[in-house]
């Protein structure tokens, strides 16, 4: 089937420009107050393209007779428009000058051509509109302008039976007609509006909080906010690694030079991760923690960790080289019985601990600079598939003589 790229292109270049047209003058804002700002923009532009529409009809059906309400629906059209100015002010200047322009325009309308037209009807769709486009803690403002809405809803029935304008009695009718499917899109429209942009915010916190958590760690905490959440795992494997002599690298590259290649690092680091399916558990410094096996157990956990390791050599080489730095890892990998669950109760984080995790570091901590120190039983698991070197007997701080190895590559790359 033949496509045009051109018409491919067109529906996220309109996206994008709609997405920046209701944007503008919230920037500055935190991103909740940014969120509902952009509600506002969206509904002052809906009220503006309303406000021509009936500009409009009124001028095909008498443009003489309905000057005024030409004018006045011109007027609330421009100053609809120039909401996204009144951001500058601060976060409520802007809702509450349309809100009052509105108010006035619309008992204006009615004046003009009487309540027949069915112009109050807007009243009650300006309180209802009030609800997604001011923060819920104004509840007093609120209160407040639906008060004045009502009050000048019933004021314009009872005040206003017949307009100043000898309005022609069809010309009502099809008036009342179109406000009334005005209101509703209107309504419609902005209430959609507001249930995506709560859609939209919810789905970024859910995204934020799958970085920081495992994807199934995240639903149960979403699921049971307050349980304690802890699993224990009968095998798994754990890695560590840091950079070798990173303090004169640091000295080196100076704090944004440092920042920005840990970065790169890190970046190239979790796109392993994500690749072989381990974990990321959490970087202190330049140190690296990850683990296969957890929170899903997984058969493969030594394999798809050990092809990880390898693959960070690569990693470090090349984000090195573009940093104008040597960057040597050490990294120590162990496998057995872990424990892990999320630790805390602000800034909490997933993390795992136990003997394998304690070898792991250990492992590390006293490898050698551009090897894989794996442990013994890290090594029987995958000596079939992998290629090691005995290191010998290593005595390991805390846990005591054994026998490790380097980890050189697949036997299929020998």
């Amino acid at each position: 089937m033949l496509t045009n790229p051109t018409m491919e292109g067109l529906a996220p270049r309109l996206r994008s420009r709609a997405e920046n047209l209701v944007a503008i003058g919230t920037h500055r804002y935190p991103s909740k107050t940014r969120r509902r700002l952009k509600a506002v923009n969206f509904g002052s532009f809906t009220v503006a393209v309303s406000c021509l529409l009936f500009a409009i009809t009124y001028a095909l059906e008498d443009a003489a007779l309905y000057r005024d309400a030409i004018v006045v629906n011109l007027a609330l059209m421009l100053m609809s428009l120039s909401v996204p100015a009144f951001h500058r002010i601060n976060e409520i200047a802007g809702m509450l000058f349309i809100t009052a322009a509105f108010l006035v325009g619309l008992f204006v309308l009615v004046a003009l051509v009487g309540h027949e037209s069915g112009i109050q009807i807007n009243f009650i769709a300006a309180s209802a509109a009030l609800f997604p486009i001011l923060d819920l803690k104004r509840i007093r403002l609120i209160a407040f302008l639906i008060a004045v809405a009502i009050a000048l809803h019933i004021a314009s029935w009872v005040m206003f039976a017949e307009g100043f304008v000898d309005a022609d009695p069809r010309f009502l009718t099809q008036l009342y007609i179109t406000v009334v499917v005005t209101i509703s899109i209107i309504i419609a429209v902005l209430v959609y509006y507001a249930f995506w942009t709560a859609e939209h915010a919810e789905a970024e916190t859910e995204s934020l909080l799958h970085r920081i958590l495992p994807m199934q760690v995240a639903e149960r905490l979403k699921a049971a906010p307050d349980a304690p959440i802890s699993d224990s795992f009968g095998e798994a494997s754990v890695l560590f690694s840091d950079i070798v002599g990173f303090v004169p690298i640091t000295r080196r590259l100076g704090a944004a030079g440092t920042v920005a290649m840990l970065n790169d690092l890190v970046h190239g680091f979790d796109r392993l991760a994500a690749e072989h399916g381990v974990e990321k558990i959490k970087t202190i410094g330049d140190a690296y923690m990850a683990a296969a096996g957890i929170p899903t157990p997984i058969p493969d956990h030594a394999t798809r960790l050990a092809k990880m390791a390898l693959g960070m050599q690569a990693i470090a080489d090349q984000t090195g080289a573009r940093h104008g730095v040597k960057l040597q890892l050490r990294i120590g990998i162990a496998l057995g019985p872990v424990m892990a669950g999320v630790i805390g109760a602000n800034r909490f984080g997933y993390d795992i601990w136990g003997d394998a995790v304690n070898l792991a570091a250990r492992l590390e901590s006293s490898g050698v600079p551009g090897k894989i120190h794996v442990s013994g039983a890290f090594q029987e698991e995958l000596s079939a598939d992998f290629a090691f070197t005995p290191r010998g007997t290593t005595a390991i701080k805390g846990v005591g003589e054994q026998d490790t190895w380097f980890l050189e590559g697949e036997r299929g790359d020998f």
